[in-house]
């Protein structure tokens, strides 16, 4: 798929609801977004193929099909190099700006040390994006334009579905690269937080049903889930978040941003694993019956 770009991210996400939501689950994309604002590709120093590593190239058309089951979807379409919602909103390294920081940013995180902060200060294989600094300004415009907006639908979708179901559950759809892997190839990994950030039956189940479709599947590690699923994970109150990571090789061509002949079979099989977790009692996801355990 061929990456856009334009002079303006409009709209800068979307939210696809199916007719009858008959299932309390919100299926997130947050780093498929391939719009990329002309003023960005202007100043970063890298080509946009190199900007592109760190998409999640088509993991939104993976799963945008469970509108068909009566779930939710939502994806971004900025990139994740030019803002990335799966962070505190201001993470922020004080190097990359000219001007100084809000005194409320988060300067010292492990991800603002690797560069992966709310605005990206590398890309690929730690390649600076930029070469020079940027203004504050122009990260807070970012934040205020496009990840607040973005995480105050998020909020707005959740509580709508416990307020129809009593619970609600997000499934936040991300890629690894496949040149990551050092102890054997992982084709998905499954992030709950260590068990924190929603009942486990969840990642039972698709743990369950990916095996049972012949993928190998871990939990937490490398992945465990980001300030997303941390964020909007509470079992407790009937709040529920995992995060699943997919091998790109497994549907794509990595180095030509291209579906492989492979695309249909495991967009097929993850839409039979997400109609699998609508036959989750939601008794098994109420606050109450999580708390006490």
């Amino acid at each position: 798929m061929m990456a856009v770009i334009a002079e303006t991210i409009d709209p800068a996400f979307e939210i696809v609801q199916p007719a009858a939501l008959r299932a309390p689950f919100l299926f997130n994309s947050p780093h498929s977004g391939i719009v990329y604002p002309r003023a960005f590709v202007s100043q970063s120093r890298l080509d946009l193929p190199v900007l592109r590593r760190s998409e999640d190239s088509f993991v939104d058309r993976l799963f945008a099909e469970v509108t068909r089951f009566g779930m939710g979807f939502m994806r971004a379409h900025f990139p994740r190099c030019y803002l990335d919602v799966n962070r505190e909103p201001y993470e922020l390294d004080p190097r990359m700006f000219e001007g100084r920081l809000p005194a409320y940013a988060n300067t010292r995180s492990m991800r603002v040390a690797g560069g992966l902060g709310t605005i990206a200060r590398i890309v690929g294989e730690a390649q600076e994006i930029y070469g020079r600094r940027i203004p504050v300004d122009e990260a807070i415009a970012r934040i205020e334009s496009l990840y607040k907006p973005y995480h105050r639908s998020l909020r707005q979708l959740m509580a709508q579905m416990q307020r129809s179901f009593g619970v609600a559950v997000l499934v936040d759809c991300h890629s690894m690269p496949s040149g990551c892997q050092r102890d054997g190839r992982i084709d998905i990994v499954l992030g709950d937080r260590y068990g924190t950030s929603c009942a486990g039956i969840i990642p039972d189940t698709i743990e369950a049903e990916l095996r049972r479709r012949g993928y190998s599947v871990v939990r937490n590690k490398p992945y465990a889930g980001g300030f997303i699923t941390e964020h909007y994970g509470n079992p407790a109150s009937g709040m529920h978040a995992v995060q699943i990571e997919i091998n790109r090789a497994l549907y794509m061509r990595e180095a030509t941003y291209e579906p492989s002949e492979n695309f249909e079979i495991v967009q097929n099989d993850l839409l039979e694993v997400a109609l699998a977790l609508t036959e989750i009692p939601h008794l098994d996801l109420a606050p109450l019956r999580t708390a006490a355990e």
